[in-house]
């Protein structure tokens, strides 16, 4: 059996680094161009031809170097066959199309490798920032090279916080006094990457975010000494038939459970 058909990690992470830095060039050619635009979900979101051509692109490279490997794409009609692979790929071509299609340059290709429900590789790379995240389980997570790592947030200092105003509401007057909103950034990925390097304390998400969302975000935070659960504390598993999360946070580690326990006050409150 060769390493490929093995799905040895360290390959797998060179494999997944290969294609998004491909598909983000790719994108990065439609960017502030007005590529054509689509409406799914009933007109709630939109999806451009940069997003299928990252898409193809991702697809032509890790299917074709992975064929035993199961696909989940936001951009690819679901197949459930996915459900009967332990290992997969799991790839957002532009994690925030909204951001991308307004010229911002927060966005980037989201790429990962699920195995038995849990990211084993990770990749996030915003070609517009020039900035390439990547993690794998038995490693560190890296910026453009270099680790990083999560805040070491003190109780007294200023908590930057990624949220919505609605769900700050009926957090503990004490906490709320210590938050500092952050400025919306538009790809969710991207935000938990703001997290695992510091930039941010935590985030919360809300609803209805997807595996392809989340996954090599999920891992890389993760590695850099932080984690993203629901609101009971638990990691999430990735390649369910359902692929939409319900309302979750991600922070440092070691913060985690105040975070929690002050969104368990609002809930009650």
């Amino acid at each position: 059996m060769t390493a490929s058909q093995m799905g040895d990690e360290t390959s797998d992470l060179d494999l997944i680094v290969r294609a998004a830095r491909q598909a983000g060039e790719i994108a990065l050619g439609f960017f502030r161009q007005s590529p054509e635009v689509w409406w799914k979900n009933e007109g709630r979101s939109p999806v451009s031809a940069a997003d299928f051509a990252a898409n193809e692109a991702l697809a032509s490279i890790l299917r074709s170097a992975r064929p035993d490997y199961g696909w989940l794409s936001e951009e690819t009609d679901d197949d459930a066959a996915r459900l009967s692979h332990e290992t997969l790929f799991v790839v957002d071509p532009i994690d925030g199309t909204r951001g991308f299609l307004s010229g911002l340059e927060l966005w980037c290709v989201s790429v990962a490798v699920v195995t038995r429900g849990r990211p084993t590789a990770g990749v996030l790379y915003a070609p517009a920032l020039d900035e390439l995240f990547v993690a794998s389980a038995d490693g560190p997570a890296l910026k453009n090279g270099r680790p990083i790592a999560v805040s070491d947030w003190k109780g007294h200092d200023t908590y930057r916080l990624a949220s919505t105003e609605d769900a700050l509401k009926g957090l503990s007057p004490d906490f709320r006094q210590t938050v500092e909103r952050a400025k919306h950034v538009p790809s969710l990925a991207y935000r938990l990457a703001m997290v695992a390097d510091g930039r941010l304390d935590g985030t919360i998400v809300k609803s209805n975010s997807h595996d392809w969302d989340l996954a090599a975000a999920d891992l890389i935070l993760e590695r850099a000494g932080g984690a993203l659960v629901d609101l009971s504390g638990r990691a999430l598993l990735y390649n369910r038939a359902e692929v939409s999360h319900g309302e979750l946070c991600g922070a440092p580690a070691a913060h985690l459970p105040e975070l929690l326990h002050q969104l368990a006050h609002r809930r009650d409150s």
